[in-house]
């Protein structure tokens, strides 16, 4: 038992690897930008504001605001522990082997269905652009299996997804529906990772810069055609408001927005492939996240002031939509935003098939995983067995799924890490400063927590007293949910607003617990049962191999004989 809960010790000694040490800072913020400005703003973004109207900004503050909290926390374990395996590495270090386990498994979820979900994107940006070329791929060929039937058994309005199924070819009694260009993409950005990180960077460096740049073209030409009416449209009460469907209806559009951020744990994988790891690594995440959030708050402002929120339903193109004739009407810039999502789109899906090889390494590394899984490419200087098995693991799944279910699906997995780097950090001990490494500013929450968060009770208490009326009503078909969520969330506030007063917690990882804690609370009951059942999987296969082949276990058996 004691084995469970023991943590590993890292040392200087941890730093060699061979893998070859070629990122500098702005190359960490390069890649940031790539996992962050992606799928989320070219694709739910849409779905985002229809929820949630012009409000929608405020949870992307929110999730910035809780993701800048965990990036100091981050930070603080990059430079404490500079060797790759992101937040299972810093879990192993300060929870023990079972959690660590535990979030390297959810991490292996996180990469595998969130660029599963990107290569769908990319797939429908691709086939979207071909055919304003001319060039028309079967909507057979072009969409998954599950998600046409599922539109035919519906009788969903989406006519493409009704075509492919009643147009599909039958092969030994199946209908043949198949994704074509998710499959292909996925085949060309595993061997791309496969060949280097150099080769990697340098692609991934181009692609940032040309997205940044048609960004920034984007909120230029459309801040020319705001109407500022748009931010403030008639509610269902009948009354103007920036949040016209309430702060529920901005708290609805949690999991696609929190998307956007779910590649943000990516660049932690990288310490053993960037120089100075202790310096560059955080500062890097820093600066990526901080201007990241930037850019989805002017997206946001641009798209819900061009446009009314409404006509944003179903919208899976939004940066072009808005630009299309029964818009804006700028057919050139519907056709540059339809080139730049593909590049957007691309350098997400390489960032993402970067990561979970490195989580592979780490635990395979560590015995939890089989050998095979750390070993290193002799050219190479990857770790290709890993690599391939991302690819395979992200290639056979986009036969049998689709976007809806991948999406619920995977931002869940993120917030909990999240929630255990934040925790982790709280139970670490303080260490000596050193120069030229990262650290973050201890302040006392004795104090402040509580004041904090009684005062934000007192506030919400005030603002929205109806809500606090139906609290207990759970059995409610379309709240109660949602409000077992919120009382779960006030109870542990209030034991940590205990051990803030009693223990002196660090304030900075506590508010990064509490916010990415609130975030959990968007999440639906089908959410937290598939991550339970991929926990399940995960704990057999910790017991049946990992417990068994620990490096950490096996080096403790060792002292003792």
């Amino acid at each position: 038992m004691n084995q469970l809960f023991r943590r590993k010790h890292y040392t200087e000694a941890d730093h060699s690897t061979g893998l070859n040490r070629v990122l500098g800072v702005w190359d960490i913020v390069f890649f940031g930008l790539a996992a962050i400005i992606g799928a989320g703003s070219f694709s739910s973004l849409g779905e985002a504001i229809f929820r949630g109207g012009p409000g929608v900004i405020s949870l992307y503050i929110i999730c910035g605001i809780a993701c800048g909290f965990t990036a100091l926390s981050y930070a603080e374990f990059a430079s404490r522990i500079p060797v790759a395996g992101s937040a299972y590495t810093y879990a192993y270090a300060s929870f023990g082997e079972l959690m660590a386990w535990i979030i390297g498994w959810a991490l292996i979820m996180e990469y595998s269905f969130g660029n599963i979900y990107v290569a769908f994107s990319w797939s429908d940006y691709f086939t979207g652009f071909l055919e304003r070329l001319g060039v028309f791929v079967p909507d057979y060929l072009s969409t998954s299996y599950p998600e046409a039937r599922k539109a035919f058994e519906n009788g969903s309005e989406n006519r493409n997804l009704i075509n492919a199924w009643t147009s599909a070819p039958i092969v030994a009694g199946w209908k043949f529906i198949v994704d074509i260009p998710a499959i292909l993409i996925n085949i060309a950005i595993t061997a791309l990772v496969y060949i280097g990180v150099k080769e990697s960077k340098n692609f991934n460096n181009m692609l940032v810069i040309l997205k940044i740049a048609v960004i920034i073209l984007i909120i230029c030409v459309g801040v020319f055609y705001i109407d500022s009416d748009n931010w403030t449209p008639v509610g269902k009460d009948g009354t103007t408001s920036f949040m016209p469907n309430g702060f529920s209806g901005v708290m609805a559009a949690v999991s696609g927005v929190f998307f956007a951020y779910i590649g943000f744990d990516a660049l932690s994988v990288l310490s053993e492939e960037t120089k100075n790891p202790q310096k560059n690594l955080p500062r890097g995440m820093i600066i990526s996240l901080v201007v990241s959030t930037l850019i989805y708050i002017a997206l946001t402002l641009i798209l819900t002031g061009f446009v009314d929120y409404r006509k944003f339903e179903g919208v899976g193109d939004p940066l072009s939509f808005i630009f299309a004739p029964e818009n804006g009407n700028i057919p050139w810039m519907e056709f540059v935003v339809s080139v730049t999502a593909i590049i957007a789109i691309t350098s997400v899906l390489l960032v993402f098939q970067m990561g979970q090889p490195r989580i592979w390494y780490a635990m395979s590394r560590d015995g939890l995983l089989p050998k095979k899984f750390s070993t290193i490419h002799e050219k190479y200087r990857t770790p290709g067995f890993a690599t391939i098995i991302t690819g395979i693991a992200v290639g056979l799944p986009i036969l049998f799924t689709d976007k809806s279910f991948i999406l619920d699906f995977t931002s869940i997995g993120t917030i909990f890490a999240f929630v255990l780097v934040n925790g982790g950090i709280l139970l670490m001990p303080r260490k000596e400063k050193l120069k030229g490494r990262f650290h973050m500013p201890y302040v006392n929450s004795r104090y402040i927590f509580p004041i904090l968060f009684l005062g934000s009770l007192s506030g919400f208490y005030y603002w929205q007293p109806e809500f606090f009326a139906d609290l207990l009503k759970w059995s409610d078909p379309v709240n109660g949910e949602f409000r077992i969520s919120v009382t779960i969330y006030i109870i542990i506030n209030f034991i940590l607003v205990y051990l803030s007063f009693t223990r002196n917690l660090s304030l900075i990882p506590l508010l990064g617990l509490t916010c990415c804690l609130y975030l959990l609370t968007g999440m639906t009951h089908n959410n937290w049962f598939w991550f339970g059942l991929w926990f399940a999987v995960g704990l057999i296969i910790y017991f049946m191999y990992g417990m068994k082949n620990s490096k950490l276990q096996r080096d403790l058996n060792g002292d003792l004989n």
